[in-house]
């Protein structure tokens, strides 16, 4: 896993989304549907991932 990124994209909206969900989701840097971010891959970037992944669509870089 050393070096790789992922790319990160919000697809769903999360203005019907519960409040945690809603914070993972900016806590990764992303406000906007279509805006994309890029991040490690790593054990936290995956579980925050797992937890909101019907709201983003995952690229590897």
């Amino acid at each position: 896993m050393e070096g790789k990124k992922l790319k990160i994209t919000l697809v769903r909206s999360t203005i019907g989304a519960v409040r945690k969900n809603k914070e993972i989701v900016e806590s990764m840097g992303l406000r906007k549907i279509g805006k994309s971010v890029i991040l490690p891959d790593n054990d936290a970037t995956r579980g925050q991932i797992r937890l909101v992944n019907h709201m983003l669509k995952v690229e590897e870089v």
